[in-house]
């Protein structure tokens, strides 16, 4: 599975958010900015996304999964 598919899935279920993957191979991360994400633990953030890639993870089409969420403000934050 490319990243450009994983990216797909992912912004069907989170529209208003930013969505970029990358993929070594068998491993993908996916970094998602979205107001969505304000006041969420980290643990929720990620039970979003994985919930956009339940059936691929289920299925082994993704192996290995790297989530990072952040609101614009924490990413803007993170890059300084």
């Amino acid at each position: 599975m490319q990243a450009d598919e994983v990216a797909a899935l992912v912004r069907k279920e989170l529209p208003d958010c930013e969505i970029q993957v990358q993929n070594d191979g068998n491993h993908y991360l996916v970094v998602a900015v979205g107001d969505r994400f304000e006041g969420m633990s980290p643990v929720k953030k990620q039970q979003l996304i994985y919930g956009a890639l339940n059936e691929q993870l289920a299925e082994g089409t993704i192996h290995a999964l790297t989530i990072k969420a952040f609101t614009p403000a924490q990413w803007a934050a993170r890059e300084g």
